[in-house]
């Protein structure tokens, strides 16, 4: 308001021409669709998830805020007769009300996807992929394994090991008979 009073006051003052102030501002250019545009013909009948004009099938949350379908001509007819006694309305006709308020039911809501086997199907390449990568990684990579790799290496080192009666009270050569020359 302020900013409007400074430029009609300026307007004359410094020279403007008039032409730049008939332009309109960038959000009044832009013109903003309203939320129902966005829906079409179809009813909004509650708040859904968090007030706006969405449909959503979902088990947490099973009043969506607009319908399904646009009113057609025969769903308009339904929705008459849906007024008077249910009694005499056919399943056929209960079953297409439905249908015009709601995708799906709970059944088919809450049924098995299959995903799970997609899950494991990338589980199971990837596994594969690492497994393959470190047998490259070992025959391309890394070095050969030091000679003390070796049975008789670990053997000797061993022998060594009980030779010396390394840590005898608890340790590895504690299990070892000196008398008999072998394991107690």
């Amino acid at each position: 308001m302020m900013a409007g009073n400074l430029l009609r006051i300026s307007k004359g003052k410094l020279g403007i021409p008039s032409s730049v102030f008939l332009q309109k501002s960038w959000s009044s250019s832009h013109s903003q669709t309203s939320p129902r545009a966005k829906i079409g013909n179809r009813e909004v009948v509650g708040f859904g998830i968090n007030g706006s004009y969405s449909y959503i099938d979902h088990v947490n949350n099973p009043l969506p805020a607009i319908r399904f379908k646009e009113d057609t001509p025969d769903i308009q007819a339904l929705r008459e007769k849906e007024k008077g006694d249910w009694k005499k309305l056919s399943i056929e006709d209960k079953k297409a009300l439905y249908r015009a308020s709601f995708c799906q039911t709970y059944t088919e809501m809450q049924a098995p996807t299959g995903h799970w086997k997609s899950h494991i199907g990338v589980t199971l390449i990837l596994m594969s992929l690492g497994m393959w990568l470190f047998i490259l990684a070992k025959l391309f990579v890394y070095p050969p394994l030091p000679e003390s790799f070796s049975l008789e290496r670990r053997q000797a080192q061993l022998r060594r090991m009980i030779d010396l009666r390394v840590d005898p009270v608890d340790g590895l050569t504690s299990k070892w008979d000196y008398e008999n020359n072998r394991w107690k």
